[in-house]
């Protein structure tokens, strides 16, 4: 109470100043200069005192401004305007005409000063959380002449607080989460609230916090705003979510003050403080002995409080499956425990388990107890008519190629695995065997052969066997027999590919003409080996023998460098190959032997005759030349012959009454070119030059080639020979050169 009581007097002396601060207004001192000697600042005045003209004594005037800051009150209002302060200066005594002058931040708006007494008054009502302070100029001037009687100096204004804006919670409302099961004293979240008012000046700013909801749940710091947990095992399965109240109050929460408050909404987070527990002590369930492996035989569930990762759970089998005949897995959706089969179960094996079922947490809190639950499922297998049950899956038989019809290749065995014992009956599935090559017996499962087999055509058989109960043909049961054809000798080895040997004619006795290698489709266990030989009447061949290169091929090589193609240009090599079978197979192949013209360094040129006997000084591009000329004299002769077809007419026009006869001879120890430019065609038909039309000498060489050709036209088409030579003669002779 003495506290209270100190703080309610203090609050008393605060009002008080504040009243005497806006209503006592600011004294002017003596214009003695002595007396505000500590506050003076700015111009200066001259004053003269007891001395005669021409003789002045100047001397500083100190300026009686009397002020250091100005106050007023914010938000203070009334009828009339409120007097902040008075101006006053040394030079204004009785009967001298001064005025005062303000200028600044909102002068003549709002602030106004008397101009005879210097009183500044607030015209306006101030807020200080607007503007805190407002820096003016004072000066005094002349009021006859406006001249300054001082420099002008500045003051400030100050709006001094009160307590007028409540706390508020700029990020209200605010959102917080704690563990469950926190201790006391653990931080939730801390709030802050602000005051508009002036945090300097009084206690308009001081705040203090406190709740006004959430006990005893919660608390919170009054200075720092921190909220912390008050209640010991706060559970989130029981209550989740908390609405937390805080309060803000100003003036350091003294009466009085303003307040603003704000809501806190507190989640408790899950911790894994809930073992799973199973819905059942007891699950059973009857399962048929032909489900499928991976497929589900029952279900399982364990229910924990927790949520999320806590809530999770994973199941094991923990007694009862030595065998391993079952697995139980998690739905993740669901969080159930799924049962189904690792093995195949057997009715006739046995017909039930009991087994211990665990459900185990995902995670659990350090030094907490064992988070898990236990079940016991019983399983009662029941009775199916299950299908035959091969001895094998699959089979691999082997047959060889050369077996004869009605062999026994193998036998397949199937057996009814239900108590009562069904026969079985065998078939081949005719799909997979579309040659019906194999037969079986139904009885017994054996397989025999009903075709003749060939390695070289397949080498394995794959068919499809299947089995079917007598008393139900539904049950049916299939198994791959796979039928190896085994290999005997029975193809002969041959030569790998048609050889065709080339032999040059400048070659040294001795080389190799061509490596020779062979190959048996057959595949002894052994692998190859061919032996090779010349067919008996070729063993004294004078021109050729073999070498065995010891890795299944030959060589064959020439005896003598007298080979010639105008002599012989080709030969022909019998050579007997045999494979090491049992028994052995042999044929014979024929290596083709061409000679040929080869360069010095063994490269083949040509291997034709006619080739050999043209002028071995004609180059390649010569024959191009000729054959290009003669391709266009048969090009010309047959575009002649089609026009003169179309025009029905003679190729050179004559009238009746000049009927001439042109004679040419064609001489190969003629001129040449300048025989046929002698004279010209139309020079025979018309010797006077008829219709303008005279021979000329400076003929281009195109025109007189083009001239030439057509001579070569008239020639007798039978004689092609003498044409040709003509042709020679005139054209290639000179053009082809």
């Amino acid at each position: 109470m003495l506290k209270r009581s100190e703080e309610m007097l203090m609050d008393l002396w605060i009002s008080l100043l504040l009243v005497w601060i806006t209503s006592v207004p600011c004294v002017s001192l003596s214009p003695i200069t002595s007396q505000s000697k500590s506050t003076q600042t700015g111009g200066s005045a001259v004053v003269a005192s007891g001395l005669g003209e021409g003789q002045r004594l100047l001397s500083r005037a100190k300026r009686g401004w009397v002020w250091n800051q100005m106050f007023v009150l914010e938000e203070f209002s009334g009828p009339d305007p409120i007097l902040v302060g008075r101006l006053h200066t040394d030079l204004d005594v009785g009967g001298k005409s001064i005025k005062y002058i303000l200028a600044g931040e909102g002068a003549g708006t709002i602030f106004a000063i008397n101009e005879l007494t210097g009183d500044i008054h607030a015209m306006k009502r101030l807020d200080r959380e607007e503007k805190a302070e407002y820096t003016l100029t004072a000066q005094v001037i002349n009021a006859e002449t406006d001249e300054p009687l001082e420099p002008p100096s500045e003051f400030i204004i100050k709006v001094q607080d009160i307590n007028d804006n409540p706390p508020q919670f700029v990020q209200a409302p605010y959102q917080a989460s704690v563990p469950e099961m926190s201790a006391v004293g653990t931080p939730v979240t801390r709030v802050t609230a602000t005051d508009a008012d002036d945090p300097v000046y009084g206690n308009s700013a001081k705040l203090v916090y406190s709740i006004l909801e959430g006990q005893p749940y919660f608390s919170i710091d009054p200075n720092s705003a921190t909220i912390k947990v008050a209640l010991q095992g706060m559970d989130r399965e029981m209550r989740e979510e908390y609405l937390v109240v805080i309060q803000a109050k100003d003036m350091g929460g003294h009466m009085g003050g303003l307040s603003g408050t704000t809501t806190v909404t507190i989640t408790l987070t899950d911790i894994n403080d809930n073992p799973p527990k199973f819905s059942k002590n007891l699950y059973e369930f009857v399962i048929p002995e032909d489900l499928p492996i991976g497929k589900m035989g029952g279900k399982v569930k364990a229910n924990d409080r927790d949520t999320g990762e806590n809530s999770k759970s994973t199941y094991g089998i923990v007694e009862g499956d030595d065998q391993g005949v079952f697995e139980i897995i998690t739905d993740s959706q669901t969080q159930e425990g799924i049962l189904q089969l690792k093995k195949p179960l057997d009715y006739e094996s046995k017909r039930a388990y009991n087994l211990k079922v665990e459900a185990t947490n995902v995670r659990s809190e350090p030094g907490s107890g064992p988070f898990k639950d236990t079940a016991t499922v019983k399983i009662t297998v029941e009775d199916s008519d299950e299908p035959p049950v091969f001895s094998k899956p699959i089979y691999q038989l082997e047959v060889n190629e050369n077996a004869p019809i009605n062999t026994i290749i193998g036998t397949v065995t199937a057996r009814d695995p239900d108590s009562t014992g069904s026969q079985v009956r065998y078939f081949i599935d005719r799909h997979t065997d579309l040659e019906r090559q194999f037969n079986i017996n139904v009885d017994d499962g054996k397989i025999t052969l009903a075709k003749l087999l060939d390695r070289e055509t397949d080498m394995w058989h794959n068919i499809t066997v299947t089995a079917t109960e007598v008393r139900n043909h539904s049950q049916i049961s299939r198994a791959i027999v796979a039928i190896r054809v085994m290999d005997i000798n029975d193809n002969a080895p041959e030569f790998a590919t048609e050889y065709e040997a080339f032999l040059c004619e400048n070659g040294k006795p001795g080389q190799v003409i061509q490596t020779v290698s062979a190959v048996d489709k057959d595949d002894p266990i052994q692998g190859h080996y061919f032996n090779y030989r010349l067919v008996p009447e070729m063993l004294n061949n004078p021109n050729f023998t073999i070498k065995n290169n010891q890795d299944n091929s030959i060589s064959v090589l020439a005896k003598h460098d007298t080979f010639r193609r105008q002599k012989q240009e080709m030969y022909f090599l019998p050579i007997i190959v045999t494979d090491n079978g049992h028994p052995p197979m042999s044929s014979t192949n024929t290596l083709t032997i061409r000679v040929c013209g080869c360069s010095k360094d063994g490269i083949v040129q040509s291997c034709n005759v006619e080739a050999y006997v043209l002028p071995i000084g004609l180059s390649m591009g010569a024959l191009i030349a000729i054959l290009a000329c003669i391709v266009l004299l048969l090009v010309i002769v047959v575009l002649f012959v089609t026009l003169r077809r179309h025009k029905n007419e003679p190729l050179i026009i004559k009238d009746d009454e000049d009927v001439r006869e042109n004679i040419i001879r064609y001489d190969d120890e003629g001129g040449g070119e300048e025989d046929t430019e002698a004279f010209d065609i139309a020079t025979l038909q018309n010797p006077d030059g008829i219709n303008g039309y005279l021979p000329r000498k400076d003929i281009n060489q195109t025109t007189s080639f083009f001239r030439r050709s057509l001579i070569l036209v008239e020639c007798n088409l039978d004689s092609v020979v003498e044409c040709l030579a003509v042709f020679w003669v005139l054209v290639i002779r000179r053009d082809c050169r």
